[in-house]
């Protein structure tokens, strides 16, 4: 066997595959190259162009934007050159944006400063006529002021004769603590506590009264004679001031703006010596309390 000769052939064969594979990694290290900046500045681009407001304001620098954009978007083989090549479209885009947004500015300065000189030229216009109008204005505020002054002081007027109106229906006089209104016996039956069928009359009137004036609340007192003892007489009195509270609450009257309390055979009216003494201690007193400042 020759050595000589497959030794020259095994050499060729080696200098044939390093060759290929040296032209392989050139080929590989000279595949072109695309910077991701330069996708970014598309992007950026193209907002710039969909804006109304400023697509149209800056035509050339948009070209030139468009057209540094194009070239980064380009392969490139080195790199660097293709980072560099999507800074400058980036920073193209970004100063197309700039003059863009400075002439919408100056454009919107302009149309301002016309419509303040259309509202300069108005107002001379109208400057005559004001001046004739502002007498004529002066007058009807001051007839206006006039009539608002007329018209509360009747709605008080009206209110207050209404509220007197009510008063005087039922027969409730003003106090200190407020509008008293006193209701005799005829209410209940002797040493009962349910309200007697048809004797409600006083009751309605006062339940139209609260609803009247949803800002008011009362107390309920029940009040008894001296007969009988203390403790019944006592009990009797809550039970039945109760009854007139329960009354209200069925007519439409907040349970929180009532509150019932029995006072016994302790606060009479009358000396209990006698049957008309007793007759007027036996009573329920609802005690309407005064509006708040604010309201009267």
């Amino acid at each position: 066997m020759n050595t000589t000769g497959y030794y020259t052939r095994y050499r060729a064969k080696t200098l044939i595959v390093a060759a290929a594979v040296s032209l392989m990694l050139a080929a590989c290290a000279a595949a072109p190259l695309k910077s991701a900046g330069a996708a970014d500045a598309r992007a950026k681009l193209t907002v710039l162009q969909s804006d109304p407001n400023l697509a149209n304001r800056a035509p050339l620098a948009i070209q030139e934007a468009e057209a540094a954009v194009v070239a980064a978007e380009a392969p490139q083989t080195d790199e660097q050159q293709a980072v560099h090549l999507a800074y400058l479209a980036d920073r193209k885009v970004e100063i197309a944006r700039a003059r863009a947004e400075t002439q919408f500015a100056e454009d919107q300065r302009a149309k301002l400063g016309e419509q303040r000189e259309r509202l300069r030229l108005d107002a001379r216009t109208r400057e005559a006529d004001i001046a004739k109008s502002d007498v004529t204005t002066a007058r009807a505020e001051a007839q206006v002021a006039r009539t608002d002054a007329d018209a509360a002081r009747i709605l008080a007027a009206q209110q207050a004769e209404e509220l007197q109106r009510q008063i005087d229906e039922l027969q409730a006089r003003p106090t200190d603590r407020g509008l008293v209104l006193t209701l005799g016996d005829v209410l209940f039956r002797t040493g009962m506590s349910d309200l007697n069928a048809g004797a409600t009359n006083s009751l309605d009137k006062l339940a139209s009264f609260l609803n009247h004036y949803p800002d008011r609340s009362a107390v309920i007192e029940g009040h008894t004679d001296s007969v009988g003892s203390d403790d019944y007489n006592l009990g009797l009195s809550e039970r039945r001031a109760d009854s007139v509270k329960s009354y209200l609450i069925g007519h439409g009257i907040s349970s929180t703006r009532l509150t019932a309390a029995g006072k016994g055979e302790s606060q009479p009216l009358a000396s209990n010596d006698s049957a008309t003494g007793r007759q007027q201690n036996r009573r329920v007193e609802v005690i309407i309390d005064n509006p708040p400042l604010a309201a009267r």
